[in-house]
């Protein structure tokens, strides 16, 4: 019976670590807001992997997110808010430029149009920082362009994280919905006094 004892009191002891938290060194602590950087070699999973991450960013900011089926869409995700859909071309960089990142524009040999896109949402994945660009600034470009994070200022510096826009543009979309609704009762009204 004394050896049960002394069995139950050696497995139920664990070793102590000696480290506190407090004892790690700066680099070892990653600040609350970066994410370890994360590169998947291959581009095609890489770009699943980015929509993915895309969705659960723009659903922490309290929009529902579609996928649209198959791959003929020239969007790779659509936001939505009160009714209002913004189509959302989804893209990613690890390409590093002189002191920033190189963005590639083009899907195959074409180009974007507004018809298609409203935003292009892009992810520096090196840096953890998305990029929230509206479609009239990106579709009149006819090449790749460079976002530098750290390089300040920068041209697409008022972009950055700039989920926002992603809100206003779903507003923006009510007040025209809701003109032409008004447009449309007026005409029926004045259709029925004259019938």
């Amino acid at each position: 019976m004394g050896s049960t004892k002394t069995m139950i009191t050696a497995v139920s002891k664990k070793p102590r670590s000696h480290h506190k938290a407090s004892d790690r060194s700066p680099k070892q602590i990653l600040p609350f807001h970066h994410r370890r950087c994360i590169i998947i070699k291959d581009p095609k999973h890489r770009g699943e992997w980015t929509e993915l991450v895309f969705m659960s960013r723009v659903t922490e900011r309290r929009f529902n997110v579609s996928k649209p089926w198959g791959d003929s869409s020239r969007y790779d995700c659509a936001v939505e808010r009160h009714g209002h859909f913004l189509r959302v071309q989804v893209k990613s960089t690890i390409a590093r430029q002189f002191n920033g990142y190189i963005v590639t524009i083009k899907s195959g040999y074409q180009y974007y149009t507004r018809r298609q896109v409203d935003f292009f949402a892009v992810y520096v994945i090196p840096e953890d920082v998305w990029y929230i660009l509206p479609a009239k600034i990106i579709t009149i470009l006819r090449s790749n362009f460079l976002l530098a994070p750290r390089r300040h200022p920068q041209k697409y510096e008022a972009y950055k994280e700039a989920w926002h826009l992603l809100t206003e543009g779903c507003n923006a979309e009510s007040q025209p919905a809701a003109g032409q609704a008004a447009k449309r009762r007026k005409d029926t009204a004045h259709d029925a006094s004259r019938g």
